[in-house]
């Protein structure tokens, strides 16, 4: 199969990440000893689209408290060429039109959206609505009002592909052996054992703002949810279950937070580089610190050891 990819684009997502994301995963996972993977905080999907094409994933979870996300994960699963037909359609009256048409065609659409809530338990028209307001909004932005009213504004491409057919096809056999769950992280528990892998990628804690940057976070996740979720962290890691966690690094903006040290103590904490992808100031999308939690020896550790024994031995062979 080809290189699949995420469907839609995310706030947050981790696609530019992946070349050192996967350098921390588990040997085992590497080795194909863990056969189960978990993801609590699915978002867009980027790190389970890569373990899925990767690694021999035998089952495999994922949830989120977006519905409609989970509606979208779920009809491409099982009903994507109804979906494909919707967006084809989609595409096909949105780029005939000039700007000003095409600016008017969003808005009614995420007013259609907007009218009704998701009822059914898969809706292809639902999740053809949602599709082509993230690739047609501006920077490709999931945001929703306290009313939960989706209120990001039109972004004006020139080409913008609506329906990638030969990727959602792909994805819908990727998808096979994955079950996707609209629900909050802790109800992923009962299905985490000591042969699974668990990938956290919650909502950001907010970075202090100062000058060229702005603060990378998702909405409606605090200290104490940060705390609570570290505490779910430990008892899966009593499981014996491989766990490693995503956020942002406090000390991009001040050296002396330690917020993360204190309620990950005992775990092992990693710093890769990422780059600012939303942010309306171009300015403003430079190279931060991010951080990987893992409650297992880094992978980047063992593969020194190991290049410095082979190296060893090769020089008491030579």
């Amino acid at each position: 199969m080809e290189i699949v990819k995420p469907f839609v684009k995310w706030a947050g997502g981790k696609s530019s990440l992946i070349p050192q994301i996967t350098k921390y995963f588990p040997l085992e996972l590497k080795n194909n000893q863990i056969e189960k993977y978990v993801e609590p905080f699915v978002g867009g999907g980027a790190v389970l689209i890569d373990i899925l094409q990767k690694y021999d994933i035998k089952q495999a979870y994922a949830f989120d408290i977006n519905k409609d996300l989970i509606n979208c994960y779920n009809v491409i699963k099982y009903k994507v060429e109804d979906l494909i037909q919707k967006l084809e359609k989609k595409e096909k009256e949105f780029l005939a039109l000039c700007i000003d048409e095409r600016q008017k065609y969003f808005y009614d659409i995420r007013t259609k959206y907007n009218s009704y809530f998701l009822n059914a338990e898969l809706d292809a028209e639902r999740a053809s609505e949602f599709i082509f307001l993230n690739r047609t909004c501006f920077n490709g932005l999931y945001r929703v009002n306290k009313s939960g009213k989706f209120n990001v504004p039109f972004g004006k491409y020139k080409n913008p592909t609506i329906c990638d057919s030969r990727n959602l096809r792909n994805l819908s056999i990727l998808f096979k052996n994955t079950i996707f769950k609209y629900g909050d992280y802790k109800e992923s528990e009962s299905l985490i054992d000591e042969n699974t892998f668990v990938y956290f990628d919650p909502p950001y804690r907010p970075l202090s703002v100062t000058s060229g940057f702005t603060s990378y976070t998702k909405e409606d996740f605090n200290d104490e949810n940060q705390k609570e979720l570290a505490k779910y962290y430990n008892k899966l890691n009593v499981k014996n279950a491989k766990l490693m966690l995503s956020n942002s690094n406090p000390k991009n903006t001040d050296e002396n937070d330690d917020f993360f040290e204190n309620i990950y103590k005992g775990f092992n904490i990693n710093e890769v580089s990422a780059k600012r992808m939303i942010n309306s100031n171009a300015k403003g999308r430079g190279e931060i610190s991010e951080l990987l939690i893992t409650n297992y020896k880094e992978q980047l550790e063992w593969n020194s050891q190991t290049n410095f024994i082979i190296q060893m031995k090769q020089e008491a062979l030579a």
